[in-house]
């Protein structure tokens, strides 16, 4: 869990840029900043897991794919509802989108875990 938890801080604020912040969460456009930064997340991971547990190398693709879907999801609430900002729901979408990282990297270190 630590090591996911270390994975995410730095994949998620130390790597992640403002074209990949923003961009990932516009209407159109959102793809390749959305992609760079699963991909950054995937390129932490996939070391870090061969490292302490090589044998779930797959874990890093799962989290990869996890990761995609849960800023793709908050990318179309926040593009098809304006959220920016200035929105009242902004700093609830981004504790939701935590929340739901930080319960992926739970689930999936209770998976290797128990494996």
């Amino acid at each position: 869990m630590l090591l996911l938890t270390f994975k995410h801080i730095i994949a998620d604020f130390v790597l992640q840029t403002a074209w990949m912040a923003q961009g990932k969460d516009q209407k159109h456009g959102w793809a390749l900043p959305l992609l760079v930064h699963c991909l950054i997340h995937f390129a932490v991971a996939l070391p870090l897991i061969l490292i302490v547990a090589p044998r779930f190398w797959f874990v890093a693709l799962i989290d990869f794919a996890i990761h995609i879907t849960i800023d793709r999801a908050k990318g179309l609430v926040s593009a098809n509802l304006g959220v920016n900002q200035e929105h009242p729901w902004f700093w609830t979408l981004i504790g939701v989108d935590q929340a739901l990282h930080h319960l992926t990297g739970f689930g999936l270190s209770i998976f290797m875990a128990a494996n």
